[in-house]
């Protein structure tokens, strides 16, 4: 009722501050009037900028001015980027279980999951350059890194496969570097980039290497993304539980054969093309060719009705705000 109740008076004053801007006597009248509501009512925070912060147990030396405010800008930019920061929290309930424990095996620090929002936002995106998938990969690395890539078949778009092909890829360049946070900004620039880079300027911290303008901003924006995920509420980010893009129950299903009719084969396993292309946007055609007969498995819903209403329940039920991602 108290929500009810102070909804009803913002209407009113705002009904009333319109009627007042209808009756003003002259433009200057409305101007002072437009001047005193926005100075009422409209409120632009800046963000709050941690003590501290670390990126893959690094720290990030925030008494720099120049880090303080390249991390102030970062943050500025993704807190007030509503719809992105939305979706990102929302796809991260889904993807992050996929995502934790691949590097946990691999030995890369869990930060390395907001890199892969910062590349795709934790979708199956395609870049200008090129770079396709969950971890953004041009093709040449992709396939360096063991990925199937053709016009069928594109395994970048694949979150298990291509987050196993980023860990060895990040291994490799921490391994060249020495800090995660320099094999970040080789993930982004490029080895060669970074490597020039380090040995002209003298330095091997990302702190204090000059690039080009996206590496600059890159660790920063990660850092950013990470310090708001981990504490939506402080950066204002009301999302419930049942807000989230939960996971899709899902079984795995034999994709094998040549010549094989994708539309046929998601009526014949009880489901809808959509349905298979969505849950497997590595596929990139409408009819597999294979010609070198590989064997794939696919995920298909799980059509157990009990599964279907768990989902439903904690999608429907569960009203507490999301505190941490």
């Amino acid at each position: 009722m108290k929500k009810i109740a102070i909804t009803a008076v913002i209407l009113s004053c705002a009904a009333l501050a319109g009627q007042v801007f209808l009756f003003a006597t002259s433009k200057e009248d409305a101007d002072d009037i437009y001047q005193n509501a926005i100075k009422a009512d409209y409120r632009v925070y800046a963000p709050l900028v941690p003590d501290t912060a670390t990126f893959c147990g690094e720290p990030v030396p925030l008494e720099t001015f120049y880090v303080h405010e390249a991390l102030d800008r970062e943050l500025m930019v993704n807190m007030y980027g509503h719809t992105n920061m939305m979706l990102w929290l929302k796809r991260a309930a889904r993807a992050f279980p996929v995502i934790e424990p691949i590097l946990k095996k691999n030995g890369i620090p869990a930060d390395m999951k907001y890199l892969c929002v910062a590349e795709s936002g934790l979708a199956a995106t395609t870049s200008q350059a090129g770079a396709q998938g969950y971890w953004q990969f041009m093709q040449s690395t992709g396939k360096t890194y063991g990925l199937e890539i053709s016009d069928e078949i594109d395994m970048r778009n694949n979150l298990t496969l291509s987050t196993e092909a980023a860990c060895h890829f990040l291994k490799k360049l921490y391994d060249e570097f020495g800090s995660w946070s320099m094999a970040a900004a080789a993930y982004n620039l490029g080895e060669n980039g970074v490597r020039r880079r380090s040995k002209n300027q003298g330095v091997d911290l990302y702190w204090d290497l000059m690039t080009p303008y996206e590496t600059t901003r890159y660790v920063f924006r990660i850092v950013a993304i990470k310090t708001i995920m981990q504490h939506p509420l402080d950066y204002g980010f009301h999302v419930r539980q049942c807000d989230l893009y939960h996971p899709v129950p899902t079984k795995e299903v034999t994709l094998e054969g040549q010549d094989v009719d994708l539309y046929a084969f998601a009526r014949n396993n009880g489901t809808t093309y959509k349905m298979l292309r969505d849950l497997n946007p590595w596929i990139q055609t409408d009819k597999l060719k294979n010609k070198e007969n590989k064997t794939y498995r696919v995920a298909l819903p799980d059509g157990s009705e009990g599964t279907k209403n768990n989902v439903l329940n904690t999608r429907r039920h569960d009203t507490s705000l999301l505190e941490s991602i």
